[in-house]
């Protein structure tokens, strides 16, 4: 039981709370670098009104929307040359995980300079950057919560985390109702991203006693949200317990890290620039099914949540649940071929080394080979 536990997350959770974006930015800084992509929180009205809310608290701003999935390093080195030049104090992020993760990148080498990779691969240890708000508009990586920037190297097609506590936002502002505008591909791929945080933060050999209870309550209201979603219930509640399960994801596994799921997926996206969610689910059931004997009471509470009876079923649940959800596509339909699996293997070996450790189970060079093939 002993453990230490450590995570400074500074969470505003609400519908509506986004109103408070401008007296927020006031307390943290003048100038503000607002990161975001280049249509969704154009077409919410979001963008719009959160630069209302700023000039309304004499908080000035600069744009930089030019944020798309899976950022690239360079995409970084761009916005902090923004930000620099206009001297901002402060960054913004409006979006989901990508502008999340490159907004922390971005408030990071602003402060820093040089090559980003010497931090990514820890050649430089990780010591400040401009104060950060994250407004997320998706409830899947939960990057609001954490100090994890996910970046795609744009040569190598190494897709790693810059990491360190410096990049936790100083403030989270999660609003369900910003949430409602995903349409339902979006919402299950990212959704099931939510899901997979907290089912790895579980399974973890890093796991401990807090990081448990934020991810097995997680699970819980990850798989209540989808359903609720999919089926069109009580709306409403839906998407303020995929949200909140997203933040606690994000939470969890900055604590105990995420798995396998992620460590194979990472390489895939990083080449194939595919969504990370559906990627995630086509390699969970071959992950899932080589691991089951590692920690079967923990996959016995898993599979309770999707409606099994015990660690022996938790494969065809979740089997259904990826149904459910409408996540069938291969790792083939997503264009990975034969001639991709020796360099996707040998990706996950170097990229992902630390992420394969805290896997309950190790898989050889020949695992992970024969999981991505399955995964065809």
């Amino acid at each position: 039981m002993d453990f230490n536990y450590f995570l400074p997350v500074n969470l505003h959770f609400g519908r509506g709370v986004h109103q408070i974006i401008g007296s927020e930015a006031k307390k943290l800084g003048k100038k503000a670098l607002i990161v975001t992509g280049g249509n969704s929180t154009k077409k919410s009205g979001l963008l719009e009104k959160t630069e209302f809310l700023l000039s309304k608290n004499n908080v000035e701003y600069v744009l930089f929307d030019k944020v798309t999935p899976n950022p690239l390093v360079s995409m970084i080195y761009e916005g902090s040359k923004l930000a620099s030049g206009n001297n901002c104090d402060l960054v913004i992020a409006l979006g989901g995980g990508s502008s999340i993760d490159a907004a922390k990148a971005i408030a990071f080498q602003t402060l820093n300079g040089g090559d980003i990779n010497d931090y990514i691969y820890g050649r430089k240890s990780i010591k400040k950057a401009l104060p950060l708000i994250a407004v997320p508009t998706t409830c899947g990586t939960g990057s609001e919560g954490n100090g994890y920037a996910v970046l795609t190297n744009d040569i190598t097609k190494d897709k790693k985390s810059l990491c360190g506590d410096v990049l936790i936002p100083k403030c989270s502002i999660v609003d369900p109702s910003l949430m409602m505008t995903m349409p339902k591909s979006v919402l299950v791929s990212v959704g099931f991203d939510a899901l997979c945080h907290n089912i790895e933060a579980f399974i973890s050999k890093a796991a401990q006693p807090i990081s448990n209870s934020f991810a097995l309550e997680g699970v819980k209201l990850a798989v209540e949200g989808l359903n609720i979603l999919i089926e069109g219930s009580d709306v409403v509640k839906g998407w303020d317990c995929l949200s909140l399960a997203s933040s606690l994801g994000g939470m969890a596994i900055y604590v105990s890290s995420v798995t396998a799921i992620h460590g194979m997926e990472h390489p895939v996206s990083g080449l194939k620039n595919i969504a990370h969610g559906k990627g995630l689910a086509a390699l969970a059931p071959y992950i899932y099914e080589k691991s089951l004997d590692a920690v079967p009471q923990k996959f016995l509470q898993l599979s309770k949540i999707l409606g099994g009876n015990d660690e022996s079923d938790f494969l065809d649940k979740l089997k259904e649940f990826l149904s459910k959800l409408g996540l069938s596509e291969t790792l083939g339909d997503m264009g990975v071929t034969e001639d991709d699996l020796d360099w996707l293997t040998e990706n996950c070996l170097k990229v992902s080394a630390k992420t394969m450790a805290n896997h309950p189970v190790v898989f050889t060079a020949e695992d992970i080979k024969e999981i991505y093939q399955k995964a065809l």
